[in-house]
């Protein structure tokens, strides 16, 4: 799954390249896009189950400057017992540079933000997202 974002200059810091925390707003909204095309996200909060992000892994490999359009790529990545780990890549894509890699690691929680063990038909609603494509 890719999400494309153009570069405009209020994603860029004081060196002209994109800020640190900008990448962190691209990967979230990359996270969101890939739960809407892969699940009933009204009906799955409905339910009661909410999404948490409890760990990033970030790596910045290269820099993305004004007018770039980068895609950002995510895709599952693993299961644990309580936890999933989603990656997530952001490319330039005029030159298929990465600029950066991430590991994001979240739970499925309930109304009192107690997390859940990933079993039967949760596990399987989460399985609807695709696995990251290396």
């Amino acid at each position: 799954m890719n999400t494309r974002i153009k570069i405009r200059g209020y994603h860029t810091d004081l060196y002209q390249h994109v800020n640190n925390a900008r990448y962190l707003e691209f990967l979230e909204e990359a996270r969101w896009q890939l739960l809407e095309d892969h699940m009933d996200l009204e009906t799955f909060m409905k339910s009661g189950f909410l999404f948490f992000v409890v760990n990033i892994n970030i790596s910045y490999r290269s820099p993305a400057r004004v007018g770039d359009t980068v895609l950002v790529r995510s895709g599952l990545k693993k299961f644990g017992n309580k936890s999933v780990v989603m990656r997530q890549q952001i490319l330039n894509k005029a030159t298929g540079t990465v600029c950066v890699d991430a590991d994001v690691t979240f739970v499925i929680a309930d109304t009192g933000g107690r997390p859940l063990t990933l079993e039967s038909e949760l596990k399987e609603k989460l399985m609807q997202i695709p696995f990251f494509e290396e």
